[in-house]
């Protein structure tokens, strides 16, 4: 795979300007400048955003129609169902929405179907065998829906309404829902688009908590102070990879402090049980690569109600005991994980032919579906292709695909439908489900979208390198302003550094294949030693003792009690 290593110039009189405004380094104000925070004003904003200063969200389609209709299903204590998916964006919007109905007095439960025995989103089998047969009046889907036409259809017949409320891509016509909330949807200008299914919750909350104020609700109870919501609403926001921006930034970054404050039971059990250290803040990282990948092991390997109970847990043993069974199911996760993805690389070296195409689509009975979302990022930041991974052991195929910057997946599939019993998602990630005798014509048609819409610069990855920097320029000072810039996360990566002429003074192999590494600048004034670690190293090529560049980003190291400045090496 070719690299392109871009280093952004922003213009020097904003970032001196951005400089002289905030009293901060220029190193952080060339970052800033990277991000378009190109004046005072908006600096103060990046930095000082509340809750306050989110947008009203009162102009989103549908939203009218779905408070009114919550509103009236409370006051009649109709049987309301809350649907959700089973991702952590979908466990999080159930677990919302539930505790804010719940609160108010609704009659609600909530249903989250099993990743490989029911699948994705709301199916007609829900309507016929749960919902009607439970006597519910309202169905809520979350994070899901806006594809459901079938189900949709059949509960309107059963006399059943249905609000969805989602975020995911809608090609085509809508489901005949009585609102369909969904920011993406072509009509609706009011500019939530970014938004994760538990933003676009957490707005209707914001609405039907002022719906309620206005029919004199509050008179009798306390008014809910709907920030104790946003620490699941980090959690799902980061875990979908929506851009950290906007709204999305403002919650994320409250949640954060929600998160660290450990007021929430079942959170507070997961951070420990994940090892994070006290002494050290949860971060976005740390959802993306420890909390969410333990709350999406239930939805995997079992059933994600483990995971909802977790985050609606009061007490504290059930919470630890729910955690530590997370922790199994993550562990069963990583091992089939490894497993297929072991398989692939396998099987892509036995036929190298297949990297002359611009994508790959791939397929095995044996493979475990509910892993194969995650396997096949991997594959893609292997191979640098989009990736389509199916699994066909239930007789019918059943895959996850990712994609690369630049190629958006769910418009390659909208161009095969034709081939596909089901499909949705995101430009970035997808899921279908297609007939097994039909694999081979998808491979070959999808092959030919991506040819014929993506040029070859697409498979050139792209390191953008938000400044070139000198040891000498390395600081504790430095360090503490560069994490007020998060969280950091799509659209707000964290900031990307460069260094040439770099010597290995010293470096062992810790864990299964990271190199801890003391390094030295050949031209640093003060010929300074800086603490580095690169994790996954191909172990099979030589470990270099100089490289001409290195791109790494600055951390804090938290072990033992001490925080030492640490350098985590990104390419080379």
């Amino acid at each position: 795979m070719d690299k392109n290593w871009k280093i952004l110039r922003p213009d020097m009189q904003t970032v001196r300007n951005i400089r002289d405004a905030l009293n901060c380094s220029p190193v952080t104000a060339a970052v800033l400048v990277n991000r378009n925070i190109v004046s005072e004003k908006d600096a103060f904003v990046f930095f000082n955003a509340s809750l306050a200063d989110i947008r009203p969200p009162f102009a989103i389609k549908d939203m009218d129609i779905a408070v009114r209709r919550i509103h009236t299903a409370v006051i009649r204590r109709e049987k309301i169902l809350i649907f959700g998916d089973y991702d952590v964006d979908g466990i999080t919007s159930s677990a919302v929405l539930s505790e804010f109905l719940a609160y108010i007095g609704a009659d609600v439960s909530c249903y989250i179907p099993h990743r490989v025995k029911e699948g994705y989103s709301l199916q007609t089998g829900h309507i016929r065998n749960y919902a009607a047969a439970k006597g519910i009046s309202l169905i809520i889907t979350v994070d899901c829906g806006s594809k459901s036409h079938d189900a949709v259809n059949l509960a309107k017949a059963a006399g059943i309404d249905v609000i969805i409320t989602d975020h995911h891509a809608i090609d085509g016509s809508m489901p005949e829902a009585i609102a369909v909330v969904n920011p993406k949807r072509e009509d609706c200008k009011a500019g939530f688009d970014n938004l994760a299914g538990v933003g676009v919750v957490f707005c209707l909350l914001i609405c039907l908590r002022k719906y309620l104020r206005d029919m004199n609700f509050w008179q009798n109870r306390q008014e809910p102070n709907l920030k104790k919501f946003c620490d699941l609403v980090a959690l799902g926001t980061v875990a979908d990879v929506v851009p950290l921006t906007a709204e999305n930034r403002i919650l994320s970054k409250t949640g954060l402090e929600l998160i660290n404050s450990g007021e929430r039971t079942g959170i507070r059990a997961l951070v420990k049980a994940c090892g994070i250290c006290e002494n050290s803040p949860a971060d976005s990282d740390d959802i993306a690569f420890r909390l969410a990948p333990r709350l999406n092991a239930a939805g995997r390997v079992g059933h994600a109600e483990t995971a909802l109970s977790l985050l609606t847990a009061d007490d504290i043993e059930t919470a630890r005991q729910t955690a530590r069974t997370l922790n199994l199911m993550n562990q069963q996760r990583q091992g089939i994980e490894k497993e297929i993805f072991e398989e692939i690389l396998e099987y892509m070296k036995q036929h190298p032919d297949m990297l002359r195409q611009y994508s790959l689509v791939l397929s095995n009975p044996g493979w475990h579906e509910g892993i194969l979302g995650i396997v096949a990022s991997k594959i893609v930041e292997r191979y640098y292709r989009p990736v389509i991974l199916i699994g066909t052991g239930n007789g019918m195929g059943k895959g996850s695909g990712r994609s690369i910057p630049g190629i958006d997946i769910n418009a390659g599939l909208v161009a095969c439908e034709k081939d596909l019993e089901f499909f949705g998602g995101h430009a970035m990630a997808a899921g279908l489900t297609i007939k097994t005798d039909n694999i081979p014509l998808f491979r070959k048609n999808f092959e030919n979208v991506i040819r014929q819409t993506t040029g070859l610069r697409h498979f050139s990855r792209e390191i953008p390198i938000d400044y070139e920097i000198g040891f000498d320029e390395i600081s504790d000072e430095l360090a503490d302003e560069l994490k007020s810039l998060e969280p950091f996360g799509e659209g707000n990566p964290e900031p990307l550094f460069m260094a040439r002429n770099i010597m290995v003074s010293s470096s062992k192999i810790v864990g299964e294949n990271h190199r801890r590494m003391i390094l030295r600048q050949a031209e640093g004034r003060n010929g300074r030693a800086v603490n580095a670690i690169q994790f996954n190293i191909d172990k099979d090529r030589p470990l270099k003792d100089r490289f001409d560049r290195m791109a790494f980003r600055l951390r804090r190291n938290h072990w033992n009690g001490k925080s030492t400045l640490q350098i985590i090496v990104a390419e080379t």
